[in-house]
């Protein structure tokens, strides 16, 4: 990992890019990551991020501010989750042949998984859960939308992603964070387009973004949604 400072900016440096301008993004985990053009120094690189140091600035104390709005919650009767962009109640119930069920609109949580097994184990029911129901809601929005794309992956994986909303793996596979079961459809539609765009385009070059705008012609939208909401997406 290519890690360089530029006064009291720590960024990561990643291989270039044969795009002529230098990506700078602040990842999902508050990280600066800048993709130069394939011919650049590394010096000049770092005349790029000193020239856009207030730019960087404004846009980490934005994300700052975004995630301070992160949810911390508790296993008790009433405590909210999200599901497909609805909100559901926690209901404590005793005696569950599943450790977790959602059902007359509340999510039922046996008492025993908090009782025994702390709020680690009610975490764990969530997310296998979640990674349950979206590798079916993955595999099928992803076969709805590959023909109109154009490519044909070998195949989804639903799985712990770290700062990452999922990625174009190697292979043809697609993979994907069980917290995107959290937002809504159409926002769960904007994941799955981008990482299939990333068939055609491995990086966010406009070529990229031309053929996200040909499938989903409101994915701005989408996409600034999820940068707003996504620090809300937690158990």
């Amino acid at each position: 990992m290519n890690i360089r400072c530029v006064k009291d900016i720590e960024y990561q440096l990643l291989p270039g890019s044969p795009r002529k301008t230098t990506d700078i993004v602040i990842e999902r985990d508050g990280r600066v990551t800048v993709r130069p053009p394939i011919d650049y120094t590394p010096e000049q690189s770092d005349a790029v991020v000193e020239s856009k140091r207030l730019w960087i600035y404004r846009n980490l104390a934005e994300w700052k501010d975004l995630n301070a709005s992160a949810v911390v919650r508790e296993w008790v009767n009433g405590e909210t989750f999200l599901y497909l962009g609805r909100t559901y109640r926690l209901a404590l119930v005793s005696n569950q042949d599943r450790a977790l069920k959602l059902k007359e609109g509340y999510f039922c949580l046996d008492r025993r998984v908090v009782e025994q097994g702390s709020s680690t184990a009610a975490k764990q029911a969530f997310i296998s859960y979640f990674t349950e129901k979206g590798q079916q809601r993955f595999r099928d929005r992803v076969k709805y939308f590959a023909p109109k794309v154009g490519v044909q992956p070998v195949g989804v994986k639903v799985k712990d992603m770290g700062y990452r909303w999922a990625s174009c793996g190697k292979g043809g596979w697609l993979n994907f964070h069980w917290k995107c079961m959290m937002a809504s459809p159409r926002i769960i539609d904007y994941i799955v387009v981008h990482e299939l765009c990333h068939f055609h385009h491995r990086n966010h070059s406009d070529l990229f973004w031309n053929e996200v705008d040909k499938v989903m012609p409101d994915y701005r939208e989408r996409k600034e949604w999820l940068r707003k909401n996504g620090a809300s997406l937690t158990v």
